[in-house]
């Protein structure tokens, strides 16, 4: 292989998927594949984590980082453009109770537009300040994925 082409390997980013709830079932090996899936997509080159969790959980996680005393969908974490060595997005959290009670289709499918609108949060989206660019990427992205 020469030089060239080694500079023109895609890196393939680690990808982190934690179920750390115990409550609803998730096909975890399905949204690991979708996790890959829209990485490869956007051409993301950081790895980032998703951990799904209770609501209990995620009331704890608003109430420390948003300042909001209840459970959310989601929240993001971006990291910066490194962790170690490593180059990293951040973490995506998940309250599978808030996304099971929401959904309109499965709950797998749920999931998955919660970690859609967290990796674009990671991407530097903002859905409150940004005039419907991240909406419109994000519906784009969930018709490619079919996500209802």
């Amino acid at each position: 292989m020469s030089l060239t082409s080694a500079k023109l390997k895609r890196v393939e980013p680690k990808i982190s998927l934690f179920n750390r709830q115990r409550k609803l079932q998730v096909d975890v090996t399905s949204a690991r594949k979708f996790l890959e899936s829209v990485a490869e997509d956007l051409g993301l080159q950081r790895g980032f984590s998703v951990v799904l969790v209770s609501d209990a959980a995620m009331k704890r996680y608003n109430l420390t980082f948003a300042g909001k005393d209840r459970p959310t969908d989601v929240l993001s974490f971006p990291a910066g453009d490194t962790v170690g060595d490593e180059p990293y997005l951040g973490d995506i959290i998940v309250s599978v109770e808030t996304a099971d009670a929401q959904r309109i289709a499965s709950l797998d499918n749920e999931v998955r537009i919660l970690c859609l609108h967290g990796i674009l949060h990671l991407m530097g989206y903002d859905h409150e300040c940004d005039d419907g660019e991240m909406n419109s990427r994000e519906a784009a992205l969930r018709k490619r994925f079919g996500l209802q």
